[in-house]
């Protein structure tokens, strides 16, 4: 079974095994069955913190990593192309105890996606989560770029606004 095919349940358990994120001390909790949200946590262990003795910023933006791509690319179904393109994260104060990241993705957030992909360009929206503790402390700011483009109706990207065919733009002709 492919992890795309997979179930919110069977990707969360399997998440939770995965080397990194077992090794990293990073839990999905939860993992809507819409694909709507998500929440992670992590556990402060002598193995993810840092020299003084606080989470680890690796560990942080982690646990962070892969959620809106997974949440966006889930919700807009085999249509669509999502990547990660970029990311960033702002340490705001230091985390000592548990932390835990949430995600929800809005039926909104995804028409403007559907809106600005469907003249087949590409659409690069930004998403915003924080890290907090138990107690809403907030302990980084995480924000991921994804890149998101309608597939072409035969299931493969083709020229569209702003690109052109890979063998004319090399010069080279297509065998047919």
């Amino acid at each position: 079974m492919s992890r795309r095919s997979m179930s919110p349940r069977g990707l969360r358990r399997a998440m939770n095994w995965w080397p990194p994120y077992l090794f990293a001390g990073v839990r999905v909790v939860h993992l809507a069955e819409d694909w709507s949200s998500a929440r992670v946590s992590l556990r402060l262990r002598r193995f993810n913190s840092n020299y003084v003795g606080t989470h680890f910023g690796g560990s942080l933006f982690s646990m962070s990593d892969p959620f809106w791509m997974l949440l966006v690319m889930r919700r807009l179904g085999r249509d669509y192309i999502v990547w990660d393109k970029a990311g960033e994260i702002d340490f705001v104060s230091p985390g000592r105890g548990d932390v835990f990241a949430d995600f929800k993705l809005t039926e909104e957030r995804l028409e403007e996606i559907r809106e600005a992909t469907a003249d087949g360009g590409k659409a690069l929206p930004w998403f915003e989560n924080e890290v907090v503790t138990a107690d809403g402390t907030v302990v980084a700011r995480v924000r991921k770029q994804l890149y998101v483009r309608r597939k072409h109706h035969d299931g493969q990207r083709g020229p569209g606004p702003g690109r052109t065919d890979p063998a004319a733009a090399t010069g080279h002709q297509a065998k047919g």
